[in-house]
């Protein structure tokens, strides 16, 4: 089966409509204030009337008040939570949508993060000691080889050029955010289409 594609860090209703028409199946909307790709409510439910039922909506949240998170949940009717920080099991525990746990795993190291993850996916993203991700740095894949990947987002430095190899280790989706911008939270439509036409290629 090949694997779902995620457009994250989508700031315009525009660029959420190509991604959907391109094929993408999920919209990321980020909502950490420091992210320059961060979305407000007002822009967010544009974009949530834009793609309706037409691809999944995920909400990015980092180190987020559950009450913070709990109201985007019910105005966008966000369909998955992806929590991106240092948020424990806890934080990620009792919500009524599927929950994607984000790991910032070293090379190597993927194998044991994974086995650690109580959440309904995992996401492994490049490490970095103080971002939480968007960095565009591309994680190695070697260590994923041999690994069941079925509920795993691979994600970090995702590009037209490197989706084909990402999607040959058959992971549940692939997650691209700045590989496929002409700015941070501007995407290129051009670069939409061919990253999700590489990660269909089998």
């Amino acid at each position: 089966m090949k694997p779902r594609v995620k457009i994250c860090g989508i700031t315009r209703a525009a660029d959420a409509i190509a991604a959907v028409a391109a094929g993408a199946d999920m919209i990321g909307l980020n909502f950490y204030a420091p992210s320059p790709r961060y979305i407000g409510l007002e822009r967010a439910l544009e974009i949530r009337a834009a793609v309706g039922a037409r691809a999944t909506l995920v909400g990015v949240f980092v180190n987020a008040d559950r009450v913070f998170i709990e109201e985007r949940r019910r105005a966008l009717a966000l369909d998955m939570l992806q929590f991106h920080g240092d948020e424990d099991d806890a934080a990620l525990a009792g919500w009524s949508v599927p929950v994607i746990r984000t790991i910032r795993a070293r090379a190597g190291a993927a194998a044991d993060a994974l086995a650690r993850v109580r959440a309904d996916f995992a996401l492994l993203d490049t490490f970095h000691p103080s971002l939480y991700g968007g960095t565009g740095v591309a994680r190695p894949l070697d260590d994923l080889r041999n690994l069941d990947l079925s509920r795993v987002f691979i994600s970090g430095g995702l590009n037209p050029e490197n989706a084909r190899s990402a999607a040959a280790l058959a992971p549940y989706a692939l997650d691209c955010a700045s590989g496929v911008e002409s700015a941070p939270g501007v995407k290129d439509h051009s670069k939409l289409g061919s990253f999700i036409a590489n990660a269909r290629i089998s």
